[in-house]
């Protein structure tokens, strides 16, 4: 299993507070609407992290499965829905290299460029094999990955501190965040220290290091396609704007093209 995000399980919805999940919900939706000759009922959830999209296409009515490879983001997802009283969702503690369902769903969502993790093209083509394994015939695959534009000028060699306060619990968070980039293995490393604060005001540390690979356009769309994916768009938001040299996010569309000798395989 992945043990990144460890250190930032806490504090990851804090951090991410930006992101709009509603509207990214009502582009699964627009999408849905626009390329399935009907609503799909049940889902997945591709490196759900602590289920902030698994929980706002569950409150749309979706039977919802999220599977993530890091334990310590499933325990927050699972807080998460103790709070927000939502039950029925299963979550599953698995790599995204490797994951197994007992059939097959309508569409898969892997949002905040979970792919870009996986730092091996090999890699890539097995997560890509394993959705279009378990997608219904033409069901949709819907992800999307960090550009070498965003990489080359927004992430580059930069640094970023994060002060968080934690109103429920009453706790201050101070995250630092280096980044280092290297245009020759397009591997961006992710430094980060986590400083919480206990309950006599002083600061505890915890350190952890991710990693992200940059990839090609052309990259992607070639492993989609050996895998047997039908490419619909690649967009630059969830407007379904086209891409330019300053995207900063690709938003892809694939259809899982199957036959009676290409179906679901029971892994």
């Amino acid at each position: 299993m992945y043990s990144g995000y460890s250190s930032i399980s806490e504090i990851y919805d804090k951090i991410n507070a930006e992101v709009d999940y509603g509207a990214w919900a009502d582009y699964f939706e627009a999408c849905f609407q626009k390329y399935l000759p009907k609503k799909p009922e049940l889902l997945l959830d591709l490196a759900c992290g602590t289920g902030s999209m698994t929980f706002e296409l569950a409150s749309r009515g979706y039977d919802m499965i999220g599977i993530d490879g890091s334990d310590a983001m499933l325990t927050r997802a699972l807080d998460n829905a103790y709070d927000r009283e939502i039950s029925g969702v299963l979550f599953l503690n698995q790599d995204m290299r490797e994951f197994e369902l007992y059939g097959t769903v309508g569409a898969i969502s892997c949002c905040l460029d979970s792919i870009n993790y996986l730092t091996e093209r090999e890699d890539v083509k097995k997560c890509f094999s394993l959705a279009h394994n378990y997608l219904d015939p033409d069901g949709l695959f819907l992800f999307d990955m960090n550009t070498p534009y965003k990489f080359e000028n927004i992430y580059a060699d930069n640094s970023y501190i994060h002060e968080i306060y934690d109103e429920q619990y009453s706790v201050n968070y101070y995250c630092g965040w280096q980044n280092e980039y290297n245009p020759e293995t397009r591997l961006c490393n992710f430094y980060l220290s986590v400083f919480t604060e206990d309950e006599n005001g002083k600061f505890n540390r915890e350190d952890e290091v991710q990693t992200e690979k940059c990839y090609e356009l052309s990259e992607i769309k070639d492993l989609l396609e050996e895998t047997g994916f039908e490419i619909l768009g690649v967009f630059g938001d969830t407007k379904f704007s086209p891409v330019d040299e300053k995207t900063e996010r690709w938003h892809f569309v694939a259809r899982a093209k199957k036959n009676k000798n290409n179906k679901f395989e029971d892994k």
